[in-house]
């Protein structure tokens, strides 16, 4: 039985309510829905997960008994979801993609607060008490170099534009990770929390120990209109409000990164063309102004035309060319041959659907993994976007400042 009811807004945080267990969150400038709790859950490797996910979906969506009395995006039967970067990694299930149904969800979307239970009981006569929680401080942290150094990685890059050079691709994204070791266990809800409030236009986000706070939104499907953030061409910021200015103006004017941009709304637009009737490709991208960078961004709309679910269209979008490179495959194979880790679910895609097939899948970008045998550590991701221009020294440092979010967010 599943059940949404209308509440008080009990707390301006929708955070405020998880409980130390089971942390699952979806939350821009404070909307959203967070949950905990399992219900269900599937586990999912390989180069079927897509499709095996929306297998299980739809054989679940179809067997639930549901009471929404909100009938808003995020109410009903929702599941949490995670999925892993590419094909290969996770076909052991040592770090699987994965679908969550909460127990509980308690979501807000402008005036309207809602709370949604699953039980296998036939009635629910009211909603749960919710409570407000105050997660536990980490201590100090200290950070050391993933599975490269900053000079390796920057060797990588320097190999990367040689072949790009060369002609062997257009374009490849690198990653690079960072370890996290904190003094006692860390608490999910206080990195999660800093980051909602330090990054409200992001996307905060939180499944199976993934957390992060992302600014690219692969696709949102919500009755009939299909959208994609396409996120590409970064530079840090000062602090300097017309320091700052004059750099986003070099931003928008940079050849490096136009052209890296435009490789990935290529990919996003040739991939959703098949799903729709007609669709809205901005010329020119705009200037996505963060606390952190400044972002080129182009927001590319579509009607829905052959009833796809936000869960297939995110399939059908990943890899793009902002987590992986132009061509795709070259791309990919190159990220395998340089990179020199696992990338597990860092850039794979990330959000929750409902049983309408509605939902909003981000790129699990700005994140970190908690190790699920060591409660203190974590690993921290970074890429960009390395083509013809690109400039080791400089890829470096705005890696470093795409890794600043989630340093801050576990900092004391």
């Amino acid at each position: 039985m599943v059940r949404s009811q209308r509440v008080d807004d009990v707390s301006p945080a929708l955070l405020d309510h998880l409980p130390p267990d089971g942390t699952l969150a979806w939350v821009r400038r404070g909307d959203g829905i967070a949950g905990w709790g399992r219900a269900a859950r599937l586990d999912i490797a390989g180069s079927n997960r897509f499709t095996d996910a929306q297998r299980w979906w739809s054989k679940l969506t179809a067997a639930a008994v549901v009471r929404d009395e909100v009938d808003v995006p995020g109410s009903g039967l929702v599941c949490f979801g995670s999925f892993a970067f590419t094909d290969g990694q996770g076909t052991d299930m040592s770090d699987p993609s994965v679908l969550v149904v909460p127990e509980v969800v308690v979501g807000r979307r402008g005036p309207t607060t809602w709370v949604t239970t699953v039980s296998p009981v036939s009635s629910i006569t009211a909603p749960p008490e919710l409570t407000r929680y105050v997660p536990s401080p980490a201590g100090q942290v200290t950070f050391a170099d993933g599975a490269r150094s900053g000079a390796q990685w920057s060797a990588i890059v320097a190999d990367a534009v040689r072949r790009i050079g060369a002609g062997a691709l257009d374009k490849v994204v690198l990653a690079r990770d960072l370890v996290a070791l904190a003094d006692r266990p860390i608490d999910l809800r206080l990195p999660l929390r800093r980051l909602a409030e330090s990054y409200p236009a992001c996307w905060t986000f939180a499944v199976d120990g993934l957390i992060g706070a992302t600014p690219e939104l692969l696709v949102r499907r919500e009755r009939g209109l299909i959208t994609s953030r396409v996120l590409a061409g970064t530079i840090r910021r000062t602090g300097d409000d017309a320091h700052d200015l004059a750099l986003a103006a070099s931003l928008a004017r940079s050849s490096k990164d136009l052209e890296e941009h435009e490789f990935a709304v290529r990919s996003v637009a040739d991939a959703l063309q098949p799903h729709c009737q007609s669709m809205l490709v901005p010329e020119t991208p705009f200037v996505l102004h963060l606390p952190n960078v400044m972002h080129l961004a182009t927001d590319v709309t579509g009607v829905a035309a052959n009833g796809a679910s936000a869960l297939g269209l995110a399939a059908a979008l990943h890899p793009s060319a902002a987590v992986c490179g132009t061509p795709t495959p070259v791309a990919r194979d190159l990220i395998a041959e340089l990179e020199g880790m696992q990338r597990g679910r860092y850039s794979g895609p990330v959000g929750w659907m409902d049983g309408n097939g509605d939902g909003e899948w981000g790129i699990a970008l700005r994140c970190g993994q908690a190790d699920p045998e060591d409660p203190s550590r974590m690993r921290l991701f970074a890429g960009c976007g390395i083509v013809a221009g690109s400039d080791p020294v400089a890829e470096l440092a705005e890696s470093n400042a795409k890794l600043v979010p989630m340093r801050d967010a576990l900092g004391d």
